[in-house]
């Protein structure tokens, strides 16, 4: 007989100094615990991956609705994606959890898992004061990363053009690639600006330069900017076929962002895959700073994929009190350096279940 539970785990960020007022210190994810004697795995683990103010799921009754799905988790996998169809974080968890007592970690066949293929990640620079931000900088370009993606929009943005501008005198298009996320920092008219700047630069994409409400001028902006958009935020709530194709068709972006924490985990991200290739939309997929145990779900879907593009993978080294896994990244590639199975020290999930 098949029993879940659910219990609360708070990640604790490392927070170097320089870093902007207003940061995350904390995130909080839940993790979902399936328990089935006669399954090839007898505990299942998945991860309810939310960000708070930006998950479409963190709602008040976010709890009572993990309660209601560990109560009737005999329902099954299928039945339980159903009734959790406006929580996505929970539909990735359910995955993710029933999965595990099938094929323990190893979620999908893949030349990551398979083959010991590394995948190409960008390297992330968070949002801070100038100083903190150059040093994040030579320490990306250090660790051997050649695609960067830099949060712009917190700070006064000749300061961030001027780091951007620094990185490419030194670097040129062929050598590193730039992306950056404006995480709807901007109007219509300051995209634009923005826009023309970033397109001399040979910037790859700017990430959701206005908020996902601005539909018909985010349109305007991928028809008419010279630096390619891609859309994060505005996937986020479309949990319907028709939805998510008419936001792609009226919006029409060269590129969309994959969270599979916040569309509905590998079956939401697939339904929105199918829908960008058709229209030949490009996308990757990017973590919603999950721990280590929903990264390896994210990364091995992702790797089962065609990739052409630089993966999201890169967060699982921001935490003081990560699950430690057999994942790492080197040289700007993630990558499994461990025995997928036994690599992984569950010690902290155990314990928020111990009595």
């Amino acid at each position: 007989m098949i029993k879940a539970h659910f219990a609360s785990y708070k990640l604790q960020f490392k927070r170097p100094s320089g870093t902007s007022r207003g940061v995350l210190h904390e995130k909080e994810s839940f993790f979902l615990r399936l328990q089935d004697s006669d399954a090839p795995y007898p505990t299942g683990w998945g991860e309810v991956g939310i960000l708070r103010g930006l998950s479409a799921d963190d709602v008040p009754n976010l709890e009572a609705q993990l309660q209601w799905t560990c109560d009737h988790i005999s329902l099954g996998l299928e039945e339980l994606l159903h009734c959790n169809r406006s929580f996505p974080s929970i539909q990735f968890a359910l995955e993710q959890a029933f999965s595990h007592l099938q094929n323990g970690f190893a979620h999908f066949e893949s030349t990551l898992v398979n083959a010991g293929r590394a995948v190409p990640i960008n390297g992330l620079i968070w949002m801070g004061d100038t100083a903190f931000m150059q040093e994040q900088i030579a320490q990306r370009l250090d660790e051997g990363f050649t695609t960067l993606k830099m949060k712009i929009g917190a700070i006064d943005w000749e300061q961030e053009l001027a780091l951007l501008r620094g990185i490419r005198d030194a670097f040129p298009a062929d050598q590193l690639q730039l992306r950056v996320d404006a995480n709807g920092a901007f109007d219509l008219a300051g995209a634009m600006e923005v826009g023309y700047e970033l397109a001399q630069l040979d910037v790859h994409s700017i990430e959701q330069p206005l908020a996902p409400a601005m539909r018909e001028d985010l349109a305007r902006v991928c028809r008419e900017l010279p630096v390619p958009v891609a859309l994060d935020e505005s996937l986020i709530g479309l949990f319907e076929e028709e939805e998510k194709a008419r936001l792609l068709d009226e919006v029409f972006p060269p590129y969309i962002i994959l969270k599979p924490s916040f569309v509905g985990g590998w079956r939401g991200s697939d339904s929105w895959v199918r829908l960008a290739e058709q229209r030949g939309i490009q996308w990757w997929s990017t973590s919603a700073l999950e721990s280590n145990v929903g990264l390896n779900a994210v990364a091995q879907w992702a790797a089962s994929k065609d990739l052409d593009l630089a993966q999201g993978l890169g967060t699982g080294s921001l935490y003081t009190n990560n699950i430690p896994g057999p994942w790492a990244v080197k040289n700007g590639q993630f990558r499994l350096e461990g025995d997928l199975q036994s690599g992984w020290d569950l010690g902290a999930l155990e314990g928020l279940f111990a009595g």
